[in-house]
């Protein structure tokens, strides 16, 4: 007898692991020509930039650049002043993923876990870090069911629909951050940028019908030199970028993660009308990597057979990792910081810069704890007439509960962390800083499922058939459908002969008239 198999093959990704790598940087510079001599460094700031990835046996194997800002004290003519140098330093490394073969889908991110700086001598200065390094991957698969039979005649089927989590899309795109800033008269004119640094936040990924709608806000927060004076003054402005792209097959029902990296940046100071230098552009290049993820149904075939063939069905299990549910919220992180009296009473801040990473990641029921830091970087002026300039970092801690309601602790969990905002004031003696983390969890799980992957009709007689009935006790975790399996009839003919209203419930203990079964 001729059958045909009427298939169906789903490709989706699984998520096969992730790990991370500590890399050490440790560098040595010499300070410009043009720059003045160093007598205490304020305080760097670096950011690491995954320029490479490729994925290996076993293993995912990075490269990278990480820029920094220095800020230090330099003695000019009779006076101390801020001084500015920046640097760039590169590096490798592997991430061991077990499992992980060519060509992999991936993703990488590096994080400054460590970064420190100290002045050699008046000329040169050492830099020592360590990034963390981390990749996650996924592999490809595919799945291999039969949806339907054709060719077969009196074969049941028990159908029963499914969800499988399907990677519709990974996008990348690139939004542009511009700023044309005016000095105001009442303050002085740039002689040179010290610190140019950008945020984005309030990032929004909106899904409509085959298109994807990005909005989001740059923050630049620029700390420059005075001429004449050589005083620092902090200006900022905040930016809203926005863009839509074409996105085939993607629709509002579905689920978006998107990356935000600054790619590249650069400024421009200009002369206004008058022939001062109170113009300022700036334009930065941002990466924007989006991922848009889909629950996808499909109707599967179970379980088979015939009350008139013998046939052989073939089934495959097949290891689904699935997405169980997500969330995305903000926390405000506040602490008032002490400074060194010594110093001078604390009058104004210049400058706040802020980082934030995970610490800790814990999947307890119903909610993933998150333990991390928010490190703050402050460049702040005193009331000492002699030397009036200052900075510290300060760690401060934070918890956050994520509440994923039905989560269970043998799933699998993964976070990412950004900085929405943070600001410092001077309160009472003290610098009060204020920060604000955007938190988006996600949680997974693994399941097997088992889809039929092949029927066979069995070469022999047709089963056959008793003319008496069977009187059947429905036994706890029976179904009707494994009834009529056992006794080689229908579903249909047990229900018409017991006038059964409801197929789905049937209680342990009610008896059933079985028609005459088959003899195999």
């Amino acid at each position: 007898m001729a059958i045909e198999l009427v298939k169906e093959n789903i490709e989706y990704e699984q998520f096969l692991g992730k790990n991370t790598a500590d890399t050490v940087v440790k560098e040595e510079y010499i300070i410009p020509d043009t720059e003045p001599d160093v007598l205490k460094i304020l305080l760097v700031d670096a950011k690491p930039t995954i320029l490479s990835k490729e994925v290996m046996q076993d293993k995912v194997y990075l490269e990278g650049q990480l820029e920094f800002d220095v800020l230090y004290l330099g003695k000019v003519d009779d006076r101390t002043e801020v001084c500015g140098v920046t640097y760039s330093a590169k590096f490798s490394n592997y991430v061991e993923l077990e499992g992980a073969v060519h060509k992999m889908p991936s993703n990488a991110e590096a994080d400054v876990e460590h970064i420190s700086c100290v002045a050699v001598n008046e000329r040169k200065i050492a830099v020592e870090g360590i990034i963390k390094l981390k990749s996650e991957v996924y592999s490809k698969n595919e799945l291999h069911i039969v949806k339907d039979v054709d060719g077969l005649k009196d074969v049941q089927f028990l159908k029963n629909s499914t969800s499988i989590d399907k990677t519709i899309s990974n996008n990348s795109t690139n939004l542009i951050a511009k700023t044309n800033i005016q000095i105001p008269m009442d303050k002085p004119q740039i002689l040179n940028i010290l610190k140019c640094d950008i945020n984005i936040h309030k990032k929004q990924i909106k899904l409509l019908e085959g298109k994807v709608q990005i909005e989001a806000f740059a923050k630049f927060n620029i700390l420059y030199k005075a001429k004449d004076t050589g005083d620092v003054v902090h200006l900022s402005d905040d930016v809203l970028l926005e863009q839509e792209i074409d996105a085939e097959d993607v629709n509002s029902s579905m689920s978006s993660y998107a990356d935000f990296n600054i790619d590249a940046a650069e400024y421009n100071i200009r002369d206004d009308d008058l022939g001062e230098s109170r113009l300022l552009d700036i334009e930065a290049l941002i990466k924007v990597d989006i991922k848009i993820e889909s629950k996808l149904d499909i109707e599967v075939i179970e379980d088979a057979y015939s009350p008139e063939l013998n046939i052989q069905i073939e089934k495959q299990d097949y290891k689904l990792n699935l997405v169980y549910g997500q969330s995305n919220i903000e926390s405000i992180v506040k602490e008032n910081i002490d400074v060194n009296k010594e110093n001078g009473l604390p009058t104004e801040v210049v400058l706040i810069i802020g980082k934030v990473s995970i610490t800790d990641k814990k999947l307890v029921e119903d909610k993933v704890l998150i333990e991390g830091i928010v490190k703050a970087s402050v460049i702040y002026k005193t009331d000492n007439e002699e030397n009036n300039i200052y900075a510290f970092e300060e760690d401060i801690p934070f918890n956050v509960t994520n509440e994923i309601l039905g989560s269970k602790i043998e799933m699998i969990s993964s976070a990412k962390v950004c900085l929405e905002g943070i600001e410092g004031v001077v309160e009472a003696g003290t610098i009060a800083v204020k920060a604000i983390v955007s938190i988006y969890v996600k949680v997974n799980y693994n399941a097997h499922k088992d889809f039929l992957v092949n029927i066979e009709p069995l070469e022999g007689a047709k089963p056959e058939k008793k003319a008496s009935i069977t009187i059947y006790a429905i036994q706890a975790g029976d179904t009707l459908w494994k009834i009529a399996k056992m006794y080689f009839t229908t579903i249909e003919d047990i229900v018409r002969i017991n006038n059964i209203e409801n197929p789905d419930y049937i209680l342990p203990g009610q008896k059933l008239i079985i028609p005459g079964r088959a003899v195999v």
